[in-house]
């Protein structure tokens, strides 16, 4: 809006905020006339009093208003002042600011004003009560070809660019301001503006347009079939991984007008019931800590801990599990029997260390609850928790092995000056992380192989289908669905239920929010999956049956990349050598049968109560065969 110092400030660029000239004149016209027909004040003068609300305008006012314009010019630039100006100066309707009054009266930026235009926003604050759509509109258009006409004297604008501008209709009816992203609106307001002075109002933000146009319009399709349901609230993130700067933030289904909905809830920020969403954590630290292998099998029995006894979501047992099903499947009992055996303290202090903000009681009160929603989590920190470890992945190779603290942070929407490219300092890289690039790049390829939904189960037929490490949670009483996808370059985040908490039949995670998930991520470029981080990896034998590490008498092995520290943990507990009569269907012993006679086998068994859980869901599992009758004593 620098064409206003041609209407109303003319020498706007040449005064040291008081315009001696302006003032004289228009006290000669003041007195000649007998009452106040022009004030004088310039555009600083103007910035100070907008920013002095409610303050009388008299002689007494108008010296202080001097004063203070002096100074702010004195610490601005001229440019500083105007966007001051700008950002402040009322334009009738209630609306402040051109940035407001662009989209308002013409639904766009305001670079992009026609001359017309431009010239109509410059002469309101002077009127702002002139945008009426029953009167005062005669007055508007002289106002406008007025400046217009002055600009053309002045040769800023030729003559037909000026009748074209002069052509131009009026502002019919305002326009609905733009709600591409209300929550994050609010939030920037709260955090950066309420309660606090800075040299700018104004704040950049790191979303892309036409992605957050994208996925809000997938949340409102997807809220449409959930509310049919009486599930209310759906909210989505996306965050680009090597920065963790937000493209996408919809911080709930938007429906002005319906409070059935709650809208105004930005769900990215309210604590919520996080289910099952931080099992791959546990998974990742416990290969992080060497106490399990991927395929490491996890009792999976009935279990009763005091008075805490968990159930898996569909009632069943299968009597032991390799863990990486554990995150397959998300079963509950497994996971609550790693916890107790990692230990629910030092899975607190972990994930607080990776930026839960939300963990504010102490590991006790939490207990094993901890890794089945025993807590409370905001989708904002556990998308900026799985894009810290893809982060740290992404970086371990560019890091000469090694890593880099700053690599865990939380995510950002503020829009930064692109800061100009360093070496990386190895001497200020740690030898080891939170969380190493072998247990992550384990974990990603478990999260990988969960079974998605319905509809995608035939991902893999498709080239263009993205690899993608995700996990869904639904918390107690189906209140809180989520589904957080991982990619290289991206983390999107999907929470569904309702704002109130109210639970709903059929609110899962898997049923609700990783089906918008996936959609989300169709919008994606897809990117190469996770490098190997084979300075932290071994190559080594393991038993096909129990996933331990392979002992000798290990028949059925495989051979699989496991993070070094696994090479602590222990050998298979679960294969014995066991002696058999001829025939191969008794079990016999040196003081009842020649050891000639005797065929030596190996033998996997488990113990009694996960066996009897085991062999009803593992046809192939064979049971020790009984003594002979004359080796029992």
């Amino acid at each position: 809006m620098c064409i206003r110092d041609r209407f109303e400030d003319k020498r706007f660029y040449n005064h040291p905020g008081v315009d001696l000239i302006a003032i004289s004149r228009a006290a000669w016209k003041n007195i000649s006339s007998g009452k106040v027909k022009s004030g004088g004040s310039t555009l600083t003068m103007q910035t100070i009093r907008l920013s002095r609300k409610g303050k009388q305008r008299n002689i007494w006012q108008k010296m202080i208003e001097v004063v203070m314009a002096v100074r702010l010019e004195c610490g601005f630039s001229k440019e500083e002042i105007m966007a001051l100006y700008c950002s402040q100066a009322p334009f009738g309707n209630n609306v402040v600011g051109l940035e407001a009054a662009s989209w308002r009266y013409f639904g766009k930026n305001s670079n992009l004003l026609s001359w017309g235009e431009a010239a109509t926003l410059a002469v309101l604050p002077n009127s702002p009560s002139l945008v009426h759509l029953g009167r005062n509109r005669e007055t508007l258009l002289k106002k406008r070809n007025r400046l217009l006409e002055k600009m053309y004297k002045a040769g800023e604008l030729d003559s037909t660019s000026c009748q074209l501008a002069m052509a131009e209709p009026l502002p019919g009816k305002p326009l609905a301001l733009p709600q591409y992203a209300p929550h994050l609106l609010v939030r920037t307001y709260l955090e950066n503006f309420k309660n606090k002075s800075g040299k700018s109002t104004v704040t950049r933000s790191t979303l892309i347009k036409d992605l957050q146009m994208q996925v809000s319009s997938i949340v409102a399709r997807h809220h449409e079939a959930l509310k049919g349901n009486g599930i209310n609230n759906v909210a989505a993130l996306v965050a680009e991984v090597e920065t963790g700067d937000i493209l996408a933030y919809v911080g709930n289904v938007y429906k002005p007008g319906k409070p059935e909905f709650d809208s105004q809830v930005d769900i990215i920020l309210s604590p919520r019931s996080t289910g099952s969403i931080l099992k791959p954590f546990l998974y990742s630290v416990m290969l992080n800590d060497g106490e399990i292998l991927p395929n490491t099998l996890v009792p999976d029995i009935p279990t009763q801990i005091a008075s805490y006894s968990p159930q898996n979501f569909n009632k069943e047992y299968d009597g032991a599990v390799p863990a990486k099903r554990v995150l397959e499947r998300s079963l509950n009992v497994p996971a609550v029997r790693m916890l107790r055996s990692y230990s629910y303290q030092k899975f607190h202090y972990l994930l607080k260390k990776m930026g839960m903000s939300t963990l504010g009681q102490p590991a006790d009160h939490y207990g094993l609850s901890l890794i089945l929603g025993g807590s409370e989590g905001k989708l904002y920190d556990i998308a900026g928790m799985y894009a810290s470890m893809a982060r740290t992945l992404n970086h371990f190779r560019k890091n000469s092995s090694r890593y880099d603290p700053a690599d865990f942070h939380p995510l950002n929407y503020v829009l930064k000056a692109p800061e100009p490219k360093k070496d990386v300092d190895l001497m200020k890289l740690d030898e080891s992380g939170l969380l190493s690039a072998a247990s992550i790049w384990s974990t990603f390829n478990a999260m990988e192989e969960v079974s998605r939904p319905d509809r995608e189960n035939n991902w893999r037929q498709f080239s263009s289908s993205q690899r993608v490490a995700w996990k869904t949670g639904t918390s107690f009483g189906f209140r809180d669905g989520w589904a957080v996808g991982c990619t290289p370059k991206y983390v999107i985040a999907v929470w569904v239920g309702n704002a109130d908490g109210e639970g709903r039949p059929g609110l899962t995670g898997i049923a609700t929010a990783a089906p918008v998930m996936f959609d989300i991520i169709k919008l994606l470029k897809p990117s190469p999956w996770f490098e190997l981080p084979y300075d932290e990896m071994e190559r080594i034998a393991t038993c096909r049956q129990s996933g331990h590490r392979a002992l000798e008498i290990c028949e059925d092995k495989d051979s699989i990349w496991v993070p070094v520290t696994g090479l602590k943990t222990p050998p298979c507990p679960y294969h014995q050598l066991i002696h058999l009569d001829a025939s191969a269907k008794w079990r016999v012993e040196s003081e009842c049968e020649s050891t000639s006679n005797m065929i030596h086998r190996s033998w996997f068994v488990l113990p009694p109560a996960q066996e009897w859980f085991y062999k009803t869901k593992n046809q192939q599992y064979k049971t020790l065969p009984p003594y002979r009758k004359d080796c029992i004593t």
